[in-house]
């Protein structure tokens, strides 16, 4: 009872102050102070008292409100105040830092040794030689392509991953290529079309179709092969890719807001202006493994010749080994494939995808690699890895499970200013990153911002350069799984080799039986991403756990 007639008080007290208020006004100028602050309060409070939206305010006029402030600050408070430099997510501020130095041309030196807990059960490091390599490869890149590849590429080992203009701003699009430019590495354009942006500054390019065709769509939303043979035959264009899903939202389609799609987006993209842009689950140009490897003949066809690629986020193990018996019953190789781990990133995603579907990229890396080796099409079909890679450890690690080179988006999004206040979805990034409010973009100066993402690409591989050598080894390709060791107990490390399970070359051609990936493989089919027979359902729950490993 009397904390109701407390409450009740405060606006009575608060209207009663502001009436003496005015009245001193009249007396003294320097009471008009007061009836600045104290009327605006009891407005304020008064509509706060009579709201019926929100119980706080209703029930604390006004003092309520001081729960909302620390609640918008809280992520900002986390991660300058609260976090230590190791814990923070998605990135810690170690690693924001270490990217942050790397752009600026600051110094990305440590004193006094780690500060990692090298006895924790997920530490993990790279096994050097006593006799370290004298003269490394001192610019790594890999050759893209096959004998069905008329215009290969030659790529580098670290290259900026699919971010779509429209998720990203013009300024940070142009920054990004400016970087690709001056470090010879290439820009993936996303799923939302090749826009001016991409191209006014020369950078390399890999344009990724995705489900809605962006740049390349009729009016209902199909292929258009005449549009895509535009586009994908210019020089600026060096591969093109067919992304199945992503690691950040697997299954679900791109989803740009409403917010963001401005005209000249919906231009770019084939689109209504300031309508949600959600592309489709799935394909609509194909829906089996030998139509897609088709529709990758076609678009390399279409294309002049160039490379083309698929990128997928790992699920059903059947689905890969049905991609890999497509391949060899029609002869189709694509020239590489992107694995996406689960713990990718994106602008907008459903937080039970982005938590909870897709497989990991380690576990995706190694089964897509066992797949490819397995089926003797590794020296062919080259394996990239994506998802959260923004150092020369990151490289060293996926590289050393099987994969030639790595994309990464948000360490290239934060080389040029991104300081993951995660607002993507809101169109309300302070950096001028990932908005299209083009007061926001102001701020990102492309010129000053595309320098800085070249020399953290720069920095970052010279330090894979000097893992390598550490390693006895001369480029990179050539590390192996045994050079990464993992604890896997307090008292305990062993070889990557000796945790996971690697094929030896042409072992799912000859004996799969042999393999734990037996029933998997006797369950793919190439004419359908369904299993062929009902042998997943008879494994028992230990056997599939093994299998996806």
């Amino acid at each position: 009872m009397l904390d109701t007639i407390r409450r009740a008080m405060i606006p009575v007290i608060a209207f009663a102050l502001s009436i003496l208020a005015i009245g001193l006004a009249f007396v003294h100028p320097a009471w008009l102070l007061l009836l600045l602050i104290t009327v605006p309060v009891v407005i304020l409070g008064l509509y706060d008292r009579n709201q019926k939206t929100w119980t706080i305010t209703r029930n604390y006029p006004v003092a309520g409100r001081i729960r909302w402030v620390f609640y918008k600050l809280r992520p900002y408070l986390r991660a300058y105040i609260v976090e230590d430099d190791l814990s923070g997510t998605p990135y810690s501020f170690d690693a924001r830092n270490l990217i942050q130095a790397r752009a600026r041309g600051e110094t990305d030196t440590h004193p006094f040794g780690t500060e990692r807990n090298t006895s924790a059960d997920n530490y993990h490091w790279l096994m050097h030689s006593i006799t370290p390599e004298d003269n490394p490869e001192p610019d790594p890149r890999v050759h893209v392509g096959n004998d069905q590849t008329s215009q290969p590429y030659s790529a580098s080992v670290l290259n900026i991953s699919a971010m779509s203009f429209g998720s990203l701003s013009a300024n940070a699009i142009q920054a990004l290529n400016i970087g690709a430019k001056l470090g010879r590495y290439y820009h993936d354009t996303g799923e939302g079309g090749v826009s001016d942006h991409h191209t006014k500054h020369g950078g390399d390019l890999v344009w990724e179709l995705g489900s809605g065709y962006f740049g390349a769509r009729k009016k209902d939303g199909t292929f258009d092969p005449a549009a895509f043979r535009e586009t994908a035959q210019r020089e600026q264009v060096k591969m093109t890719e067919i992304k199945l899903s992503q690691g950040a939202k697997p299954g679900h389609g791109g989803m740009l807001p409403g917010s963001k799609v401005t005209a000249e987006i919906a231009r770019v993209r084939g689109i209504a202006e300031g309508e949600d842009c959600l592309s489709p689950r799935g394909h609509s140009a194909f829906s089996t493994p030998i139509q897609m490897l088709e529709f990758a003949a076609q678009m390399r066809d279409l294309s002049g010749g160039k490379p083309v690629g698929l990128k997928l986020c790992i699920g059903q193990p059947y689905e890969v080994f049905a991609i890999m018996k497509a391949i060899l019953q029609t002869g189709i190789r694509p020239e590489f494939i992107v694995v996406d781990g689960g713990e990718g990133g994106t602008g907008a995603a459903p937080l039970e995808l982005s938590d909870w579907v897709g497989t990991p990229l380690t576990e995706g890396l190694i089964l897509m690699r066992n797949a490819l080796v397995g089926c003797g099409l590794k020296n062919d079909i080259k394996l990239v890895a994506s998802g959260k890679i923004y150092s020369g450890m990151g490289l060293a690690h996926n590289m050393a499970l099987g994969a030639d080179w790595c994309n990464a988006a948000r360490a290239f999004m934060m080389s040029v200013g991104c300081i993951q206040s995660q607002r993507c979805h809101l169109d309300t990034c302070p950096t001028g990153v990932a908005t299209q409010n083009v007061a926001r973009q102001r701020g990102l100066i492309p010129e000053v911002q595309g320098i800085r993402s070249a020399r953290f690409h720069h920095k970052t591989v010279e330090a894979l350069i000097d893992m390598v050598a550490a390693s006895g080894l001369k480029h990179p390709c050539d590390l192996q799984p045994h050079h990464l060791m993992h604890r896997v107990g307090p008292e305990a490390a062993l070889p990557m080799d000796l945790i996971h399970s690697f094929l030896p070359e042409n072992i799912l051609n000859e004996t799969p039986e042999d393999t734990l990936y037996a029933d998997w493989w006797a369950a793919a089919q190439p004419g359908s991403f369904q299993p062929a027979t009902d042998l997943i359902r008879r494994r028992a729950k230990a056997n599939q756990s093994v299998a996806l490993s």
